[in-house]
Formats: C-alpha cells, structure tokens, sequence
C-alpha cells in the first residue's frame, strides 16, 4: 500500500474527513485525493462520501491493502487471488532480498505439504508463506516452524477452534480423549543460509478455514466446520502479529508449544530413515526436537513423521 493511501485510511480512521481537508494534510490535490479514494474502493474498502466528507465504513475484502491496514506487525503482504504456490512465490522474493513480507492467496493450485504430499488449497482457506531474514543459526531454524504453528493454534482458538499442536508441525482438533485428531493446519518451512546463519526461512501456512469440510481430505476439518466461518482478513492479521512476537522472541516458543501440544503425554510412533521410535512422547527440547520414553529408555528425535497411537 502506498503511504499516501495509508495516510488517508489513518485519517479516515478517526471519521469523517472532507476532500480539501485531506488535500491539504497531504499536500496533494483534490482530484489526487480522488483517485486515491476510488483506489482504495476498488481494494476492499467500503468508502463513502457524505456531507461531513469521505468515511470509512468497513473493511470486509480480503486484499493485501486490507489485511496491511490495521496490521500491528512490520509486514507487507503480497496478495494473490490464485497462485500455483505461496512458498515458490517467496522464495522468489527472498531470492530478491526481499524480507518481511507475506505471500498471502486466496486459493493455491500447486501446494504441497511436508514429504511432498499434496495440500488441498481451494478457495476459502488460509494460505500464507512469510519472509523473514532472522539473525539466527540453523539450529535455530526450527522454532520459527513451532513459532508459526503456536500462532496459528492461538489464532484459531481466537476463532472459537478447540486448535491444538501436533508434533512437528500440524495443527489439529482433537476428537476424544485417545489421541485422535482432525487436521486443520499445517506448515513447510524453508531456508536458505550458510553453516554459521540463516539467510532466509519461510514459514509456508495453510489454514483450512472456510471451507467445507467434505471438500478436504478424509481426516481433515475446518473452522468453518469446527466454529463457523471466520473474517479471514481478521484471522490473518492475527496470525501474523503472534508469529511476529513469537519471532522476536524466541525463548517463549518452546514454553507456548507445551501449553498447546496434544503429542505430549500420547503413545507415539515416529517413522525416521535411521528406524521407527515407538513410546510416550514426554516433553521437547530447547530446538524442538521430541523426547520419547520407550522399552529401552528415552530417544530424542529431531525428525519424523508422528502418529499417534491408541494407548496400550
């Protein structure tokens, strides 16, 4: 969004303000004053002209000006209506310096999950991968997937969603007192960087949000299906604002994934290249990995793919 549009739409936040008085805060003409106004219109945002002046009287489209305005968190967002993949798209970015920027779309045509699964994307649905250049070390590198998974369990939860965390990286309802689970979200991270620093991570987001839950794979659900439908450009804000406080604060990550976990406490089986690791998954350590007490004693696994399992 242009500064010259933001400064009107922080105008127009506190009432009614007349052309000429916009024109000269701004020091532009009327007529510029107009076009930015039918702009800013055309981007979402319900404007109209009264006796008073211009007033801003909702904002309900799902744009990238529209989830930039009232974003208490330093990110551009670069919007598309279809898009084959968020995270290719910033990649591209990121390849480009760019930083602090989030690929948001309303539908995805070439999405991918972890080990290259496919990720239904239609429209409806929370898709989102976020830019960022930290000052961290590789190791690091993994509590930014935690930090997006807990942002977006806090989120849905804003929204009513009972959303808890799956290790590594799933964010799921859980359906009775065993385990099970419904997903409702998940993350594929990215990086680029050297063997002392991180050169980029993106953090690649889909949320189904609202969308019909016959529409997903079997196993899945939505908030739709969980809450009712939600103000997706509310729901994004707020997802990227905790992403960007837990980010900048890293130490907090680990202590908040607790808090949200369903794998804690659960009999577990961890599919890895080295052999699968079956027992209770007890806790995870400071870089994410997962502690698991099993017949011969605890094993920490850093990667995997978890299941749960019913308990013996």
């Amino acid at each position: 969004m242009n500064e010259t549009r933001r400064a009107i739409l922080e105008a127009l936040s506190d009432g009614p303000v007349s052309g000429p008085e916009l024109a000269e805060s701004l020091d532009v003409s009327r007529a510029a004053v107009w076009k930015q106004i039918d702009g800013l219109r055309d981007a979402g945002f319900e404007i109209e002209s009264g006796p008073t002046g211009y007033e801003l009287v909702a904002v309900e489209a799902y744009t990238g000006p529209a989830v930039e305005f009232g974003l208490e968190a330093p990110f551009s967002v670069d919007y598309h209506e279809t898009i084959g993949s968020t995270n290719n798209r910033a990649r591209e970015l990121a390849a480009n310096g760019a930083a602090d920027v989030a690929v948001l779309a309303d539908e995805q045509t070439g999405s991918r999950g972890r080990l290259d699964r496919e990720w239904s994307s239609p429209s409806g649905g929370v898709w989102v991968s976020i830019v960022s250049r930290p000052t961290i070390t590789p190791a690091q590198a993994p509590l930014y997937t935690l930090a997006a998974a807990v942002a977006i369990a806090r989120a849905a939860r804003e929204a009513g969603v009972d959303a808890r965390i799956k290790w590594p990286n799933d964010v799921v309802v859980p359906v009775g007192d065993d385990g099970d689970y419904r997903k409702l979200a998940g993350i594929l991270t990215e990086m680029e960087g050297e063997t002392d620093r991180v050169d980029w991570i993106i953090p690649g987001i889909g949320v189904n949000a609202n969308i019909d839950v016959d529409a997903l794979p079997e196993g899945a659900t939505s908030i739709r299906d969980e809450a009712g439908d939600v103000d997706r450009r509310l729901f994004v804000q707020r997802l990227l604002e905790e992403f960007d406080d837990y980010r900048n604060d890293l130490e907090t990550v680990i202590p908040a994934w607790r808090d949200l976990a369903l794998t804690l406490g659960q009999r577990v089986r961890v599919d890895r290249p080295a052999g699968e690791v079956v027992g209770e998954a007890v806790d995870i350590t400071d870089s994410g990995a997962l502690v698991i007490e099993t017949d011969d004693g605890q094993e920490t696994v850093s990667a995997g793919d978890c299941e749960h399992l019913r308990p013996v």
